[in-house]
């Protein structure tokens, strides 16, 4: 179908970046009449290529090369084109603007195979001009505009109605994420969702009944239930039963008579089924999961909270605490925050966390309290605002309020041992816990940071831009948001654990972190597992070798178990 691949020309397929932060991998999409294909072509040529060394596949090292563009650098150029399925040559859409400083995020037929609906942001992402092109001339014409003075998500709940004639959409435009029906003609888009609540995704559509399906929890953001409302805004139902609490994940048929029904619990495994709508009656179990759930049930476990934490300033942080089974709140007890407190996820869910959870059980098990709390600019379904508050400074709202939460819970629980706080993350997790402990000795006794990104200038285009901006025009936002800036505050123990093998956060941000703290003569641990991914999890034992060396320091560094109160609270 195509010819002009090359080591820098993709077809069919995308670069590093698009791939992780646009979840695309599949770069291609058949019209619905099967004649053609519409596929992304990436051209990487003038990207700058990073380089890992491999130096436990044989006698002499292995070097993996491949184009990543970190903030501020040069992007793959993308377009997009539309090949018959007997081949000939490739028709491109003729997309406005400059190909290496926009993105073409996601891209889908229409229902009459005529034309492709393009979805373009501009580098700084916030803003998406959904285009559509005419797949015989090019031709392209914009649809709608979604613009925001911070960032854009791209939402994969686009889909087709009234014989294409309109289409589904979410926008945050008027502070809350909502359901929108938008005709195709460009006419003023009708809103479907109302109210002060976030449609967190579109389950599917009853397009006979005129109904939509979809995911929400108004009144609790760590649940998600499913509701529905008509396509005219009416009607509005949840339609997960009332006596089923935690996290829901629907499949529906294309008919939305059915659906494959997931639940589960903080502390209750996973459970599926085939269920019937809109009644929501089950017609059978697809898994149970009983086996686990009896090795669950089995184990020491002790309460599990969830709570709204005032930090002042009308600000409530949602939280959960992991308390020991045998907890007397007469005494103090060692607290590990596990954080992540970045704009692409949430911790405070109340939905199973499989071996994760299972750890911090362990903890809890040997006398700790384990907690996480949500700062402002977390995923969750909270509003426009409060998801995007940090724009422009990741790193430095967040560290204020998870440093606000803890002397808050220290006034309010005096079961807290003021002098065992601790903290660890992975990822963007790991950069906030360095970020605490660097900012805030005071209140951090210890940190285990896994694969954190110490220097924000290090991390790809599209992630860290999206929300930062450009470095050329934030240059105290970078510098003040990354951890490695305030290195020299250490006082605590400190472990850093990273995969030499990271193509995603890579070791060199570490090793920089590293040079930084031997310079102010900081003592510190670190653990370099060779030629290990982002996820660590490569090799003979890995992941029982990473838990049982976060285990160990957590255990020599903060000493488990209660003790009698004593002394006074850190301030």
């Amino acid at each position: 179908m195509t010819l002009d691949g090359s080591q820098t020309v993709i077809n069919g397929t995308f670069d590093w970046v698009y791939e992780e932060e646009f979840s695309l991998r599949d770069g291609f999409r058949w019209s619905p009449d099967g004649t053609s294909i519409a596929y992304w072509q990436i051209d990487t040529e003038g990207v700058r290529k990073f380089h890992l060394l491999n130096n436990t596949a044989g006698l002499y090292p292995r070097l993996k090369t491949f184009a990543y563009p970190k903030t501020g650098e040069t992007n793959s150029a993308c377009r997009v084109g539309v090949v018959d399925a007997a081949g000939g040559e490739t028709r491109w859409m003729a997309i406005p603007g400059d190909p290496r400083n926009h993105y073409l995020a996601r891209m889908e037929w229409t229902e009459d195979s005529d034309a492709l609906v393009v979805q373009q942001l501009n580098r700084l992402q916030n803003t998406n001009l959904v285009m559509l092109a005419d797949a015989r001339t090019g031709e392209t014409q914009t649809l709608m505009t979604e613009r925001d003075e911070a960032w854009v998500d791209v939402h994969d709940e686009f889909g087709w109605l009234d014989e294409g004639k309109a289409f589904t959409w979410l926008s945050e435009r008027d502070g809350w994420r909502k359901l929108y029906v938008v005709p195709r003609s460009g006419k003023k888009a009708q809103q479907v969702t109302r109210g002060d609540f976030d449609v967190t995704g579109v389950a599917g559509i009853d397009k006979e009944k005129r109904w939509a399906y979809y995911l929400a929890s108004p009144d609790n953001a760590g649940q998600r239930y499913l509701y529905r409302s008509g396509l005219d805004g009416r009607g509005l139902k949840r339609i997960t039963p009332a006596g089923q609490p935690g996290t829901h994940s629907y499949q529906l048929s294309p008919d939305a008579r059915w659906a494959i029904h997931g639940y589960s619990t903080f502390d209750t495994p996973p459970t599926t089924e085939l269920i019937r709508l809109p009644s929501h009656e089950t017609v059978r179990t697809l898994a149970e999961n009983e086996k686990l759930r009896k090795t669950v049930d089995a184990l020491s476990r002790g309460d599990v909270e969830f709570f709204r934490l005032d930090i002042g300033d009308g600000v409530l942080l949602d939280g959960y605490c992991m308390k020991p089974p045998d907890f007397d709140p007469a005494k103090q007890y060692p607290l590990l925050f596990h954080v992540y407190g970045e704009p692409a996820g949430q911790t405070v869910t109340d939905r199973w966390g499989g071996s994760r959870y299972l750890w911090h059980l362990l903890l809890t098990q040997q006398g700790y309290l384990v907690m996480s709390i949500d700062n402002r600019g977390t995923k969750a379904p909270r509003g426009r605002d409060w998801r995007k508050s940090v724009y422009r400074q990741v790193g430095i709202l967040a560290s204020q309020d998870q440093a606000a939460a803890v002397r808050a819970l220290l006034e309010e629980r005096p079961y807290i041992d003021p002098e065992r706080i601790g903290i660890w993350g992975w990822s963007g997790g790991g950069s906030m816990s360095l970020n605490m402990i660097f900012r805030h000795p005071e209140l951090y006794t210890m940190v285990m940071s896994v694969a954190p990104v110490p220097n924000q200038r290090y991390y790809d285009t599209i992630y860290q831009e999206r929300y930062m901006g450009l470095p050329s025009d934030n240059v105290d936002g970078y510098r003040e948001g990354s951890p490695i800036t305030y290195a020299h505050r250490l006082e605590g123990d400190l472990l850093i654990v990273h995969g030499t093998g990271d193509d995603n956060v890579h070791y060199q941000g570490t090793e920089a972190l590293i040079n930084e703290l031997v310079a102010l003569n900081k003592p510190f641990t670190m653990m370099a597992y060779p030629n290990r991914s982002h996820g660590i999890g490569e090799g003979a034992n890995t992941t029982r070798h990473l838990y049982a060396l976060l285990t160990r320091y957590l255990e020599e560094h903060l000493p488990a178990g209660p003790r009698d109160p004593a002394g006074p609270k850190k301030k």
